[in-house]
């Protein structure tokens, strides 16, 4: 049994992945993101692994999600063989629509920046490290994983990661329950569920850890099976699934996402674009996978920051002094590679504009937070942290390009994120 390690530049999990296949008695096999596509159907099964793919680069997984590679592993997925996807591996594959399983791939739900939540208050957000244990609450033979564990049983595993709390709309959440899709949980020591911190260690909706799609043989899951044995009874599973070579039902959930429609940015107070003095390679890899589905379009990044102090007034001294002091203070950029800019120049008639901003912004009130207390800036009320990206074509129709762009999802995740037309 042959399982194609899937690696993508960022990629940093692929000596323990193949450890654990090794274990289970399979053969692994190093398949890097620019090999020949036509190889992997040698392949009996597909692990997608861990790291940091593409640095995370616009968001956790898409970049990933749009390799041309990825529709190859779809097309072997289809005749029944297990793509298994752990950490930045589960993130690809939510953003490929492989997890949980739409009509057409279509994404359903996103895997958002952790929360460490316990007694409703926020305790923490972002990477967080430690031993978790996940508990398989469908039945063994709901996912080509879980086989030779039972329902009830966890297993004490790590987890490493800085955006893996699951946001599932409510209708699609109870289809999958009532598919048995929603594979695994977070558990206490004690195998009961708690959705609040230690428990869930990021705030994923109903803790979940895991869930695979109604076929059964792909599985997304955020915690690393593959960095211990406890783990290892997900790869013996994988094994013996392939074993049987059995049949897969294609059917697909019936939960149809709403079609997300971007607003007119309106503005409340002051408004602050940031622009890198160094090159933004962000914007550039964008770029680049939106060329190589047939876009071509030249992309450019701000950091945009609303400041909202409503108790001063537009024309007041007062404001030109507390932006002064919110720039002096070095907390919403970097003077040594980025500058606060205005914007110039820009054609209309080939030019477009997007602000997108993560629903839950954990950066915007960190930073109300430092400039109130530490920096004694009580006059500021609230700051929002979004990026505005610029999107300018050559040729072709502006209107049609940014419709292009906005159905790749390759600049947001309308479950996680929104997004808003930034009139010039």
């Amino acid at each position: 049994m042959r399982i194609a390690i899937i690696q993508f530049p960022g990629s940093n999990c692929e000596s323990e992945s193949i450890r654990a296949i090794k274990l289970a008695g399979m053969e692994p096999v190093e398949f890097l993101w620019n090999e020949d596509y036509s190889k992997l159907k040698e392949f009996d099964g597909y692990f997608i692994v861990g790291g940091f793919s593409y640095e995370d680069r616009s968001r956790s997984g898409i970049i990933s999600a749009l390799d041309p590679i990825m529709p190859h592993i779809k097309t072997e997925a289809e005749k029944g063989k297990p793509v298994l996807g752990i950490c930045n591996g589960a993130q690809v594959l939510v953003e490929t629509g492989l997890a949980p399983g739409l009509i057409d791939n279509q994404v359903g739900m996103a895997l958002a920046v952790n929360k460490r939540v316990q007694n409703g208050k926020v305790l923490g957000t972002g990477f967080y490290n430690t031993w978790v244990n996940v508990q398989l609450t469908a039945p063994s033979e709901a996912c080509a994983f879980t086989k030779n564990l039972k329902t009830g049983e966890f297993i004490h595993i790590p987890i490493a990661h800085g955006e893996g709390r699951f946001i599932i709309p409510e209708g699609l959440l109870d289809e999958m329950k009532a598919n048995n899709l929603d594979i695994f949980r977070y558990c206490d020591e004690n195998g009961n569920q708690n959705n609040e911190f230690p428990t869930n260690p990021n705030g994923s909706v109903e803790s979940l850890a895991a869930v695979c799609n109604p076929g059964g043989n792909i599985m997304a899951m955020m915690p690393h099976p593959e960095r211990t044995d406890n783990g290892q009874p997900i790869f013996t599973s994988m094994r013996d699934y392939i074993a049987e070579n059995r049949q897969i039902d294609l059917s697909y959930l019936s939960f149809k996402p709403t079609k997300y429609e971007p607003k007119e940015y309106k503005s409340v107070g002051h408004e602050m674009l940031v622009d890198l003095i160094i090159t933004d390679n962000e914007a550039v890899t964008v770029e680049n996978t939106l060329k190589n589905l047939g876009i071509y379009a030249r992309i450019k990044k701000f950091t945009h920051w609303n400041i909202d102090f409503t108790d001063l007034k537009n024309d007041s001294t007062d404001k030109d002094e507390l932006i002064n002091k919110i720039i002096k203070s070095g907390e919403l950029f970097n003077s040594n590679k980025e500058m606060v800019t205005d914007l110039t120049d820009i054609d209309k008639e080939k030019t477009a504009m997007l602000l997108v901003r993560y629903r839950d912004d954990f950066v915007g009130q960190s930073k109300t937070d430092t400039l109130q207390h530490h920096f004694g800036l009580n006059e500021i009320k609230n700051i929002n942290k979004g990026t505005i990206w610029q999107i300018t074509v050559e040729s072709g129709n502006i209107e049609e390009i940014v419709k292009f762009i906005l159905d790749s999802h390759i600049l947001f995740n309308q479950y996680s994120q929104e997004c808003f037309i930034y009139n010039i």
